[in-house]
Formats: structure tokens, sequence, C-alpha cells
């Protein structure tokens, strides 16, 4: 199973890498499960404060293993098929650690869907990001048709998903869609050196940070500012909070620890 994803520690940054480029890291069942074991592995290692998602080749990925779908005989395949690759994405979107998808080449369909659930999205220059299903007379169904309208505007987002149109990475940062631009063959670097700043961060603050946004969106406003001013105060009570103010007071690079 390893042979499909490769998984490197790097100074505190887990990189995953897509390794598939014979089928253009297209993503099937052992891919998803490799993905689900990784994330779990690297979720409770507290030296490892961010991860990175990339793929081999030429392509970040063109989505979901068509040659496996096709194999499928029983309806009741697709839906397990798809209940998989949906849960792998919810745990990547859940995961504590704050994650950036390095994108080159394409991203397509279930690649994109798989990008979308990383917090922050790093593409080359030229690069294209789209969801083609509808093309092929289905639609995304591993969260790209809710995760897309809750990070562009929703007119685009129908028009993506309606068209099955890509958009290049030019067009996809102006959106906000893509929060850094990277020149050709440096998103993996680019990603890894905005991984590397997310790194640095308190491990407890990072974590609470997604939980604000990600349930946040999902809550009236007077719940959100509750839930928020909750989990600040319970921050504030962390060792981190007075490392952090230490350290700059001493104007310096603050050492936290996670406690």
């Amino acid at each position: 199973m390893n042979d499909v994803l490769r998984v490197e520690l790097r100074d505190r940054i887990a990189v995953f890498t897509l390794d598939r480029p014979e089928r253009l890291n297209a993503i099937g069942t052992r891919t998803v499960a490799r993905l689900r074991a990784a994330l779990e592995d690297v979720r409770d290692n507290d030296d490892i404060r961010a991860l990175v998602l990339t793929g081999a080749g030429r392509a970040f990925s063109a989505g979901a293993d068509l040659g496996e779908i096709e194999s499928f005989t029983r309806p009741g395949e697709f839906r397990d098929f798809v209940g998989r690759l949906t849960e792998a994405f919810a745990l990547l979107e859940e995961f504590p650690k704050p994650s950036v998808a390095a994108v080159h080449g394409f991203a397509f369909g279930g690649g994109l869907e798989l990008a979308l659930a990383c917090d922050l999205r790093v593409a080359e220059r030229g690069a294209r990001l789209g969801l083609p299903e509808m093309k092929l007379g289905v639609l995304p169904g591993a969260g790209g048709t809710q995760r897309l309208p809750r990070l562009i505007p929703p007119a685009v987002a129908r028009q993506m998903i309606l068209t099955g149109e890509p958009v290049d990475a030019e067009r996809a940062y102006a959106l906000g869609l893509v929060n850094e631009l990277a020149a050709p063959g440096g998103a993996l670097g680019a990603a890894e050196a905005l991984a590397a700043r997310l790194a640095a961060g308190a491990p407890l603050a990072l974590a609470a940070g997604k939980r604000l946004v990600g349930h946040g969106l999902g809550m009236d406003l007077t719940a959100a500012v509750a839930y928020e001013r909750e989990t600040v105060s319970v921050l504030f009570c962390t060792e981190d909070r007075e490392e952090g103010l230490k350290a700059f007071r001493e104007r310096r690079p603050g050492e936290f620890r996670g406690v």
C-alpha cells in the first residue's frame, strides 16, 4: 500500500506525496486507505506541526480512479467508494494540524476535492483547477459541491460545477481559492515555506483556530462569537500563551510546546 502515497518528515512538517505518476495520481481505494492511515499516524506525533500534500510527476491529481470506478458492478460499490473518499477528506479537514496543498499541473475532480479539504492551497502559475464531473454525466461526490462555494463566490462555484470547466491558478488566486501563487516548479517549495511559518505557531492555538473557522461558519454570528470567546479564554490559561507574551517582550520567536 505504501507505493501509492509517500510520507516524509521534514523539520516539523509531514509531506504526503500522491505517488501514482503513471496514472496522474488518480485516487483509488488504496490511496484513500493509505491517506487515512498516514493522517492517523501523524496526528499524535508532537514533532509534526504542519502537513503538506503534493503529487509526484506532472500533476497534483487527475481525480478519482476511473479505472477502478468502471470495474464496479453494483451501485452499492460506488456508494461505498464515495463514502470512504468523503470520510478521508473529512478527516483531513478536521485534522488538528494545519495543512497546505501544493498544486502543480492540474487538480481535477477528486484531486481538487482533496485540495479543498486542506486549510490552504499554493498553486504554480499555469496550473488548472476544476471539477469536470459534469462532462461525464455525474457530479463531484466527495465534498466538491459544498466546499467550493464556501471558498469562492457561489455564482462562480456554480459555473465551475455545472459546466465542468476549470480555472487557471491565476484566476483561482484572484477568487481566493488559492492562497499563494508560485513560479512553475515552485509549488512544493512555496507550500513547505508556508507550512514552516504555520509550524512555528502555538499548536493549541493552531488547532483551535481551525475549529473556530470551520465550525463557526455553520453557526449564527452570536453563537459563533460566544464560541470564540470561550475558546480564547481556554488558550489564555496555557503555557504557550505565557511563552508567547514573554517572547514578544524579549523580541524573539516563541518556543511553543503545545501545553
